[in-house]
């Protein structure tokens, strides 16, 4: 059997996936800019120094924008994506702005993908805005959840921006998603 584009992934992220102001999904300065940053440890809770992580997100009014150019920052559109590479001490940061509600009753979000050295297949999750619990109650996926596996997809609001920590394993571990019908394509 040979590994399929999913399986393919390793320490190669600079080859190709960095590009400049990847992780701006809007420019630093801009007066709603916040920072959206964590740090991605692995079962040990040591730092991961060589992932990749994605985010996708609403603009402020919760539209899901459809802007062309991600790869291509021209330093004032909001294109709703980004990349960051975590640094030697699992460190990644991006300069965004935050997601509005997409519907009125489910809260806002990040989608969050994670590369990293040793998985097989990328990671999904989620990074939700801290402190709306009426509408945690009313999203399927935090309902479903344990309050303390529930935590681990809700940002903490600090002084920078939003941190929002990524635990490969162990007892913190990040809840994952999973989505079949996406592994199913590439069978």
């Amino acid at each position: 059997m040979s590994a399929v584009p999913g399986q393919t992934v390793g320490p190669f992220f600079h080859l190709g996936l960095e590009y400049p102001q990847m992780n701006e999904l809007v420019p630093p300065g801009n007066p709603r800019a916040i920072r959206l940053h964590g740090r991605v440890t692995d079962g040990a809770g040591a730092p991961v120094p060589d992932a990749v992580i994605e985010i996708w997100q609403a603009d402020p009014q919760g539209h899901i924008v459809r802007q062309p150019g991600s790869l291509r920052r021209d330093g004032w559109t909001f294109t709703g994506w980004g990349r960051a590479a975590t640094d030697p001490d699992g460190l990644y940061s991006f300069a965004t702005v935050e997601p509005g509600r997409t519907t009125p009753e489910r809260p806002a979000f990040f989608a969050v993908t994670v590369f990293a050295r040793g998985l097989l297949d990328r990671l999904f999750t989620r990074a939700y805005l801290p402190g709306d619990a009426e509408s945690f109650a009313a999203d399927p996926l935090l309902a479903a959840l344990e309050p303390e596996r529930r935590d681990t997809l809700i940002t903490r609001r600090v002084d920078q921006g939003l941190v929002f920590d990524i635990h490969l394993q162990g007892p913190a571990e990040t809840v994952f998603l999973t989505y079949p019908r996406l592994r199913d394509a590439w069978a």
